[in-house]
């Protein structure tokens, strides 16, 4: 039980984002929330797993190969 919960505020700041991106989230059911009486919390490796699962790679570079 050592996993820190977010409030949608919180959740916001680490993405750089407003509170509307992880209320839409939520409601999409795209992000793992905990409802703690009518409080919601978001738990950090839910973040770091949304994070992780939509961060995209860049391409290599074939410039420099001769074709």
């Amino acid at each position: 039980m050592n996993e820190r919960y977010l409030s949608v505020d919180q959740v916001a700041e680490v993405l750089g984002t407003t509170v509307r991106f992880p209320r839409r989230l939520i409601e999409e059911r795209r992000i793992t929330y905990v409802k703690v009486g009518r409080h919601v919390r978001i738990p950090e490796s839910a973040v770091r797993e949304f994070i992780d699962a939509n961060t995209v790679q860049p391409r290599r570079s074939n410039l420099g190969k001769a074709a």
